[in-house]
């Protein structure tokens, strides 16, 4: 996991803006599934949405940190219920 620039997270967030979260944690919070699921989407994506429209307030925070812990992916920004993560590629695939 690197550390993001000011002038890399504000670029980050303008690519994330478009995008729709292409993974959803339910009610049973941050299963080794789901956490699974993050890792391959970011290896197929690097920059991603994860939504965690179930959670509270407090535990989606613990949650959004725990997933980028996890999957050694940056926590690029939390709105609400929607988290950007952003792995960089070793190499792009193909």
């Amino acid at each position: 996991m690197t550390i993001l620039t000011p002038a890399e997270r504000k670029s980050l967030k303008g690519r994330a803006h478009k995008l729709e979260p292409v993974v959803i944690i339910g009610a049973k919070g941050l299963t080794d599934p789901v956490v699974a699921e993050i890792a391959a989407a970011l290896k197929a994506h690097e920059l991603i949405k994860v939504r965690a429209p179930e959670l509270e307030r407090g535990a989606r925070s613990e949650v959004f940190r725990e997933v980028a812990a996890r999957t050694e992916s940056e926590l690029v920004q939390e709105i609400g219920k929607v988290a950007v993560l952003y792995k960089k590629w070793d190499t792009p695939p193909p």
